[in-house]
């Protein structure tokens, strides 16, 4: 009996499945994961996201069973994989592949690609869908607004009857994550994986905690509650950004109360703005690896200081915010947006450090890393993009306006629970009584700050602006505003106005 095969990748979910739909109205399905260890070995890969995974497997594993149906978990390259499926059943092979495009990193293009090649020389069809509001082999954006919202506001996919083919050969078991030579480290408090823990976070959000919203997700105190808490769950497609868009602009005009309806309208402008920043990712892979633009190529790379990066990565920098957020990524796998972008700003500035590098580390620590948002907020706040206000966070005055009591940093930096309120958020600065007296002296307890903050900021700055200043990269601007920036609706058209550009936002989680 013929088959049509129908590859989960980062879609795990049944509900609005377009591939799933699709292939199931051709006739029997196989549905498939393929565990990839040329995947889970590239440098943007953590046992977090691995773990989420797995998590996330079990739940869709529950669903088919629920339908009749099973999950077929292979490892092994993909082409190799689809060889090995090719001539397990040679009287009747699949038919046909189905599945989500998908804009990931370099590793997943290349074997795309090579999945590509390899239903060509086999005569297989490979259907690949949509599943966010990302258009591949767009010209340009002029149109790429409607084209979110047509397809943001089709109807939701319900799972659909499903025929199974019986399954052509064992499953095998999800190999731990040492086996894959992942990182040993799983943040303790993260996020568990899963389309019904996904559903609840959801619902909370939309029932109560979006209440919180505005005003709500700048401080790392209120954010993990204000904030939606759905990235990861969108990243590794539990949900589906459809239905996350269609439950909010429900919600929202359903809503009587304006606390609720503010930070509900708040929040949709974000999802927005999540495909966005994909698209440029899918219309330019390059930026993964090189300056979106190339007149700001040699700015930093030459320059690159290991010992910067180290105390960044492991939370010894001696700026308290900074370290504590990089403690309380390491416990949990995430971080709200303002505090993402002030790391980002920090390691681009005063520390003057390349984006790859620190991009790498920062894809490994967040548990909702999605390629296509993760390099290109890494370019904007580093000023590489040249077409985005440069940005730049003095950690000290973000602490001051978001931790004035200096709860988030005693919360995550016990050594620093003694200090006095007057010198907690500049600890360097005490008299050596102080430090005598609280027991955290500078260069022993607590470290000395790399560089003298202010001064290298605006070291930092003047090395950009020159840069900028330059005649062939002002001339270059031009053809990157056409290819990756937003397009205002023109006057007279009936389609919803492009929501307001997120501020400083990093990874976007919401």
């Amino acid at each position: 009996m013929s088959y049509h095969l129908v590859w989960f990748k980062r879609d795990l979910r049944l509900h609005d499945h377009a591939a799933l739909h699709a292939a199931s109205r051709r006739g029997p399905v196989l549905a498939l994961y393929i565990v990839e260890p040329g995947l889970w070995q590239q440098p943007d890969a953590a046992r977090q996201h691995y773990e989420f995974v797995r998590e996330s497997l079990a739940d869709l594993q529950r669903e088919l069973q629920a339908h009749g149906g099973q999950l077929l978990v292979l490892q092994g390259e993909a082409t190799e994989v689809l060889t090995r499926l090719w001539h397990e059943q040679l009287a009747a092979p699949f038919a046909s592949l189905y599945s989500h495009e998908e804009t990931g990193n370099g590793w997943t293009y290349a074997r795309d690609r090579a999945v590509a090649h390899w239903c060509r020389a086999h005569g297989v069809p490979w259907q690949e869908l949509p599943q966010f509001g990302v258009v591949r082999a767009l010209r340009n954006r002029d149109h790429w607004q409607g084209a979110w919202e047509e397809l943001m506001g089709a109807p939701v996919l319900d799972t659909p009857a499903l025929r199974f083919a019986p399954l052509p050969c064992a499953s095998e078991p999800l190999p731990p994550s040492s086996a894959l030579g992942l990182d040993p480290h799983d943040p303790p408090r993260r996020q568990r994986g899963g389309r019904a823990r996904g559903l609840a976070v959801l619902r909370s959000f939309l029932d109560e905690r979006a209440r919180h919203y505005r005003g709500g997700i700048s401080s790392p105190l209120s954010a993990p509650t204000a904030c939606s808490r759905l990235s990861a769950y969108l990243a590794w497609g539990c949900l589906s950004l459809r239905e996350v868009v269609q439950a909010t602009r429900e919600r929202t005009a359903f809503s009587e109360d304006p606390r609720l309806k503010a930070g509900l309208h708040a929040f949709q402008s974000r999802l927005y703005w999540h495909c966005h920043f994909i698209q440029k990712l899918e219309s330019e892979p390059a930026i993964e690896f090189e300056n979106m633009h190339r007149g700001y190529d040699g700015l930093r790379e030459d320059d690159f200081d290991a010992a910067h990066f180290e105390a960044l990565s492991t939370g010894r920098t001696g700026w308290p915010l900074v370290d504590a957020c990089v403690t309380m990524l390491r416990e949990t796998g995430w971080l709200n947006f303002r505090m993402r972008a002030m790391l980002v700003s920090v390691a681009a500035y005063p520390l003057w450090l390349h984006w790859r590098p620190v991009g790498e580390w920062l894809a490994t620590q967040f548990l909702d890393y999605e390629p296509g948002i993760h390099w290109s907020q890494l370019q904007m706040q580093s000023g590489t993009t040249g077409i985005n206000t440069t940005r730049v966070y003095n950690p000290v005055k973000q602490a001051l306006d978001h931790d004035p009591q200096g709860r988030f940093v005693r919360q995550w930096l016990p050594a620093l629970r003694r200090v006095p309120d007057s010198w907690l958020l500049e600890p360097w600065r005490m008299p050596a009584s102080v430090q005598d007296a609280c027991g955290v002296r500078i260069g022993q307890e607590w470290p000395q700050p790399l560089v003298e903050l202010e001064a290298a900021t605006r070291a930092a700055k003047q090395r950009l602006y020159e840069r900028r200043g330059q005649s062939s990269v002002r001339a270059a601007k031009a053809g990157i505003v056409q290819k990756h920036g937003s397009r205002r609706r023109p006057e007279g058209t009936t389609k919803r106005a492009a929501p307001a550009a997120p501020d400083r936002q990093l990874s976007l989680d919401w």
